[in-house]
């Protein structure tokens, strides 16, 4: 084959190369920013705009990138001005909506109808989350999915078998601690996002679909439903089988000391499976997150939404082509290759896909729901009073009903401000 004599990158260059359309030749610049940089995702986008001024050499970029918090509130300033980079990452749902209301991303309806052969290996279920009114306002690069890893040797060990509903779960961890286990599942708690993970989880499968779709409206939330205040509580519980620790450490330490066997459980994203095995560790499986007895919404969601790329609305031709050239069948299995996550493009997978990713890459595509993340369903207001509040619940220093107490005074004066 030619990838065998050829290195992957000049190949998918020389393919480009002849679809690429010509441009003018003066100097543009495509201001480029994301939120990745750690490896490998750093240098996989370093070679795709090396590679594509390789095919515009008249393209010189302007890359930023910087971690995944201090990107939400970068990317919040830069759309309000006339800095918004001309492609850059975002989250889906609620989080591209609010991006979108400042009026300076560019709608992509024409731009999938215009590149629909390039446009037909996409997922059209993953192109929903950046859907907002008539229009799409992003393309969807990684899909992902949550659930509980669990340590097989110790459930083989022990009899123990995954729980299909919460009391089982609870049971589970009891039994855990009676075997020895005094941290039975953990979570890095420091990470505000790891909480609002949990806390959409546990709303979605406890309150009715048509209470959370009026609540996480800004125009009609008013979050009264005793469901919340079941799943505060159900939250709290659970961190008292994380020990004290849990509050002082990130979810990468909670991952890390899965890997090391010290924890039988941990709730996480199908993209981490490829950290897990680069430590050695290999001998795991997933649950998805138990049905709650009385929950009213669906059991079978899976938790997890689609992050792509926007372009901002005065992008130049050549950002359409570069989003187009990340977007591709072969740079996003380069992707894959080497990051672990699946992407948003059909049957985007190595040949030597191991087991457990293949079982979660179905899993992802079965979900008859996509729950997402609950920062991105709600506003960032009201997800900040809720990843505070679990926080503080942890510790000991607030109540389910003082946190819905703030939330719903939040959640007034964003009916106020978006009605009026």
């Amino acid at each position: 084959m030619l990838r065998k004599h050829l290195g992957v990158g000049l190949l998918i260059v020389l393919l480009f190369t002849a679809v690429a359309p010509a441009f003018a030749q003066e100097e543009v610049v495509i201001r480029f920013f994301h939120r990745w940089p750690q490896e490998p995702r750093n240098s996989y986008f370093a070679a795709l705009v090396k590679e594509f001024q390789e095919l515009y050499p008249h393209v010189r970029f302007e890359v930023d990138y910087v971690l995944n918090d201090p990107y939400k509130e970068k990317i919040r300033v830069l759309v309000s001005t006339d800095e918004l980079p001309h492609i850059f990452t975002s989250w889906s749902y609620s989080f591209a909506q609010n991006l979108v209301s400042s009026g300076r991303v560019k709608e992509l309806s024409e731009f999938y109808a215009e590149n629909a052969d390039w446009a037909k290996d996409i997922m059209p279920a993953q192109i929903d989350g950046f859907r907002v009114g008539d229009g799409v306002y992003g393309v969807p690069m990684t899909i992902d999915g949550k659930a509980f890893f669990y340590n097989k040797a110790i459930f083989e060990k022990h009899g123990l078998q995954p729980p299909n509903t919460t009391d089982e779960f609870i049971a589970l961890l009891d039994q855990l601690k009676a075997l020895g286990y005094d941290m039975p599942i953990m979570e890095g708690l420091m990470d505000a996002w790891a909480v609002s993970h949990y806390l959409g989880t546990i709303f979605q499968r406890i309150l009715d679909p048509a209470v959370m779709a009026k609540d996480y409206n800004p125009a009609t939330g008013e979050f009264t439903d005793p469901g919340y205040i079941k799943g505060l509580e159900f939250f709290r519980t659970l961190t008292e089988y994380m020990g004290p620790i849990a509050t002082a450490i990130d979810h990468e330490t909670a991952r890390n000391m899965f890997a090391a066997g010290e924890v039988p459980i941990v709730y996480m994203q199908f993209a981490e499976i490829k950290m897990l095995q680069r430590t050695g560790f290999n001998d795991f499986a997933f649950f998805n997150f138990p049905a709650f007895p009385d929950g009213k919404g669906n059991p079978n969601g899976l938790t997890g939404a689609p992050e792509g790329l926007m372009l901002a609305h005065n992008a130049p031709k050549e950002a359409e082509e570069f989003l187009k050239f990340i977007i591709s069948y072969d740079n996003m299995l380069r992707f894959v290759e080497a990051d672990g996550q699946f992407v948003a493009i059909w049957n985007c997978l190595p040949e030597d896909l191991d087991e457990v990713s293949l079982a979660a890459y179905n899993l992802v595509l079965e979900s008859d729901e996509v729950v997402p993340w609950l920062d991105n369903a709600v506003n960032i207001t009201i997800a900040d009073i809720f990843m505070r509040g679990g926080q503080n619940l942890a510790i000991g220093v607030t109540t389910p009903e003082e946190v819905m107490a703030q939330v719903q005074k939040a959640a007034a004066e964003l009916r106020k401000a978006t009605n009026n």
